[in-house]
């Protein structure tokens, strides 16, 4: 196990709350800081990198007044389509984001300007293949995004992907994919992963910047309903099919290739249900989601698993003795 100095003592649970297009903003990050475990965002939540920046004072402004609180987490889409990256990774070093978190490309470039501060970055990986040329590139840790998870999934197994990616890599890893409660933070640990990468069940929390009409999706949705397809941004990614027939897909034709687009396409709002904005993502693991807590009642509650989970493991050691 690898966890980084920046992490040691400074989490309540192994836990980081994934950025997630459109729904996470600074009173969902700040929550989670507050109750110790990392808090993220897309810096691409705001349209323009004025208010990138703002959104970073105004949580620094809100960690200040906390004791030791979680470090935060700024996503980077990583892509040529991106007109943002160079502006909004100079933000990042000029405030001196603790952990960058890379997207869609592994740049050692931008990964030497956020080591330069003695920052961290995480790279999204689904395949073995991207993971190799994210450690090339000097990363600090590795999202291991596998079969079922929400937003831009991957299609392995989890158990496979950590395997894999664990055969050369021994810096931080971490893994995301159907991750509800406690007692799977303690599985994911188990598989080899650090830390346990949560994205769907902080979209239904009553911080999140989701509609309400899109949580209450998440509440009356199975995992048959996730749909994986790259009609939506041109990237394999999880939506609920509800939200996809809404938005006038095609549902024949959904595994058609899009087009990757993170620059033009935020912009009309014409495009914005192809920008995720109607079209909403889950994961698999939203068929467990029943409520809408606060991000203090949810962390209450995945923290009580855990230590459950602990407890029912130590228990199993004395049944089955070496």
């Amino acid at each position: 196990m690898s966890l980084p100095a920046l992490l040691e003592q400074r989490l309540r649970l192994p836990v980081v709350a994934a950025p997630m297009f459109l729904i996470s903003n600074p009173q969902l990050v700040l929550a989670c800081c507050r109750q110790g475990v990392v808090g993220s965002f897309p810096a691409l939540n705001q349209r323009e990198s004025s208010g990138f920046k703002a959104w970073l004072e105004e949580i620094e402004a809100g960690l200040a007044t906390l004791e030791n609180p979680a470090p935060y987490a700024v996503n980077l889409i990583v892509h040529n389509s991106n007109p943002r990256l160079q502006a909004d990774l100079e933000i990042c070093v000029e405030h001196k984001v603790p952990i960058v978190i890379t997207s869609l490309g592994a740049v050692k470039e931008l990964v030497d300007a956020v080591h330069s501060y003695g920052g961290l970055v995480f790279h999204d990986v689904t395949t073995r293949r991207h993971a190799e040329k994210a450690a090339e590139a000097g990363v600090d840790g590795l999202i291991a995004v596998a079969a079922g998870a929400g937003g831009h999934a991957g299609t392995w197994s989890p158990f496979s992907l950590i395997a894999e990616i664990r055969q050369f890599f021994d810096k931080t890893l971490l893994l995301a994919g159907c991750l509800n409660h406690g007692h799977e933070i303690l599985a994911a640990q188990l598989l080899g992963a650090d830390l346990a990468y949560f994205g769907t069940r902080f979209i239904g929390t009553t911080e999140s910047h989701a509609p309400e009409a899109y949580k209450e999706m998440l509440l009356t949705s199975k995992a048959a309903d996730i749909i994986h397809t790259p009609a939506v941004s041109g990237v394999p990614a999880s939506f609920m099919r509800q939200s996809l027939e809404a938005a006038g897909f095609d549902m024949a034709a959904l595994q058609g290739k899009g087009e990757i687009n993170f620059g033009s396409k935020l912009k009309p709002v014409s495009d914005e249900a192809k920008a995720w904005k109607t079209v909403w993502s889950a994961g698999q693991g939203v068929g467990e989601i029943e409520d809408l807590p606060s991000v203090e009642q949810l962390i209450a509650r995945l923290d009580a698993e855990y230590r459950k989970a602990l407890e029912q493991a130590a228990q199993l050691t004395k049944r089955w003795p070496s």
